[in-house]
């Protein structure tokens, strides 16, 4: 039997044209979620894995819709492989695990785009870091100028309550109880 999984991360987006492609490369049960692909206990994913038998194959549309990382894809596949069942990705056509070649190309592929993340993640590392380096101040500009923080914190340490001084700057009293 071939099954099919759609997921979509937002409520905001549909599974349809997902449903239309899987249900048109033969798809007999489409399991559906809306769920983020960071989450690696998806409910309707369980669901599907835990349906296939031997010789049965599980279809996606693309590998993002399975997995956010190699070893969140790694993993999904071999408990794919420990039912018996195959794995293919329409969109992506090396992705087919009914073939050794496409277990192969599963695995190196795989692990190239892990590699090509960790790049990125290192590059933007190394961007921001150069520009902290040139005064770039990162996050939310603060609530308070730096005079009135001075003022803030000497009210609060003449034991005016946190909480009227917070009212009186419109922030809340935890920002007046970080100060230091």
């Amino acid at each position: 039997m071939i099954y099919g999984y759609a997921r979509v991360s937002t409520d905001g987006q549909s599974v349809d044209a997902q449903v239309r492609q899987l249900t048109e490369a033969g798809c007999a049960k489409i399991f559906q979620e809306t769920a983020s692909g960071a989450k690696s206990d998806r409910t309707q994913l369980r669901k599907a894995i835990t349906a296939l038998g031997p010789g049965d194959v599980l279809v996606v549309t693309r590998l993002d819709r399975l997995a956010r990382s190699t070893r969140d894809l790694l993993n999904t596949l071999a408990m794919v492989t420990e039912a018996g069942a195959g794995f293919r990705s329409l969109d992506n056509g090396w992705a087919d695990t009914t073939t050794p070649h496409g277990r192969l190309l599963v695995t190196i592929l795989g692990g190239l785009a892990e590699f090509e993340r960790s790049l990125i993640l290192s590059r933007t590392g190394e961007g921001r870091a150069r520009a902290m380096a040139r005064g770039v101040r990162m996050g939310r500009k603060p609530k308070l100028s730096p005079h009135q923080r001075v003022e803030a914190l000497q009210r609060r340490d003449a034991g005016e309550n946190v909480t009227d001084i917070a009212r009186s700057y419109n922030v809340s009293h935890s920002t007046i109880s970080r100060l230091a």
